[in-house]
């Protein structure tokens, strides 16, 4: 049985003990000042903006190297044949599609390639032809249909008229602007090629609105539809191109007038293959 007498070992050294840490009251914790460096928000990406600008055009436009991405470069003329060279041209916002547009609309201003010097782009004309082929297709085989049935004659779809439609309007505005950087470059003139694309693919547009109107069936509204719509896109170009063609010497007149020319012949050849109906 345990006594009841117990020993208090408060001041005892007991062997194994932990002595007791006395309490030192509120502790008060001060944290220094960090220098934290600020990093600015991202830039927005595919918008054409006054802070942000695409390459300018030169010779070597498609041996430029496209930052912030991941897949391997090339060099040179190699780049060519990649999808990271043509990525900066089509990477436009529709507000400056639209501004283009508008600008076609009125050819004698002659500032569009001012405007499109530090960032022309192939995404309005690829779109722009591609819309004149179908409303090309489309209308010019409306208007032969109305033309058999107000005759009653038997009408038959023809879909040559699409394939050929197709090579026109993208033939044109590719082999046209590159035959013109050759003759250029010969005459030592500064151009840019993806430039020149520019210029001649927003130039179409004009026939869009133009192709529309055709549906009227009256030959002699048709002529005049054709011959202003053809005026205008061929003022817009050689407007636009002539300040530059002038460094050429005195052959510049030559060359301006075979390009608005061309331009109008073409307007001629859509009014002849597209909207005169034979039976």
């Amino acid at each position: 049985m345990m006594s009841g007498n117990y020993t208090s070992i408060d001041n005892q050294k007991v062997s194994g003990s932990v002595p007791s840490v006395p309490d030192p009251g509120h502790i008060s914790a001060k944290f220094s000042d960090s220098n934290l460096q600020n990093f600015p928000p991202p830039s927005a990406h595919g918008k054409i903006s006054s802070g942000s600008r695409l390459p300018r055009d030169a010779d070597d436009t498609f041996s430029k190297p496209v930052s912030g991405t991941d897949e391997p470069q090339q060099s040179g003329w190699m780049r060519t044949f990649t999808i990271a060279a043509y990525k900066p041209y089509f990477d436009v916002d529709t507000i400056d599609v639209l501004e283009r547009i508008k600008d076609s609309l009125f050819p004698f201003r002659g500032t569009f390639t001012e405007k499109t010097a530090g960032n022309p782009d192939l995404y309005g004309p690829f779109w722009i032809c591609t819309t004149l082929i179908f409303v090309a297709a489309s209308i010019g085989t409306f208007v032969t249909y109305l033309a058999h049935k107000l005759k009653n004659k038997e009408w038959d779809y023809d879909i040559n008229v699409v394939t050929w439609s197709a090579g026109v309007f993208y033939g044109y505005v590719t082999i046209v602007p590159l035959g013109l950087y050759v003759v250029l470059k010969y005459f030592s003139v500064p151009s840019g090629l993806v430039q020149l694309f520019c210029l001649y693919g927003y130039s179409l547009f004009i026939f869009i609105p133009a192709l529309c109107l055709s549906i009227i069936p009256l030959e002699i509204f048709r002529w005049v539809i054709a011959g202003v719509a053809g005026f205008m896109s061929a003022s817009f170009v050689a407007l636009n191109l002539r300040a530059h063609i002038m460094s050429a010497g005195e052959r510049w007149v030559f060359i301006v007038a075979s390009i608005f020319l061309l331009q109008l012949a073409l307007s001629v050849v859509l009014k002849i293959y597209l909207f005169t109906v034979t039976f």
